[in-house]
């Protein structure tokens, strides 16, 4: 059998709320309650599963989409006034990037309610 991730724990102030902010950003639905956690189940099976925690260090989840999902990704993250970065940085304000590696390789990153480093990208084209 391979290896395969299937959940990791996101931790949130308000697990509901930043479920919801994210699966909106991804065009993704809230799934029901399990346990404890509020899931947000990704296209490939993995979920992502927010609990509360009421003090954790900000973490960076990156997330592969197809060209038309990052054009709307990204057009809801304008559209909702979320401040977007061309690096991790966080100083290229409003910029997307693309990869010196992957050619046609395009994305970006924005913050999520708790401090949660969050990156959409495209998958592009070959290496170069």
């Amino acid at each position: 059998m391979s290896v395969e991730l299937n959940h990791t724990i996101v931790p949130a102030h308000d697990p509901q709320a930043s479920a919801q902010f994210l699966a909106d950003i991804l065009g993704l639905r809230v799934e029901p309650p399990l346990a404890h956690f509020t899931p947000v189940a990704l296209a490939n099976g993995v979920s992502l599963d927010y609990d509360r925690a009421d003090e954790f260090e900000p973490h960076h989840y990156a997330f592969m989409v197809g060209e038309q999902e990052f054009d709307a990704a990204l057009a809801r993250i304008q559209q909702s006034g979320i401040t977007h970065y061309g690096d991790p940085a966080c100083r290229e304000i409003g910029e997307l990037y693309h990869s010196r590696y992957v050619i046609g390789r395009r994305g970006t990153y924005f913050r999520d309610p708790n401090g949660h480093l969050m990156e959409i990208l495209t998958r592009g084209g070959a290496e170069s």
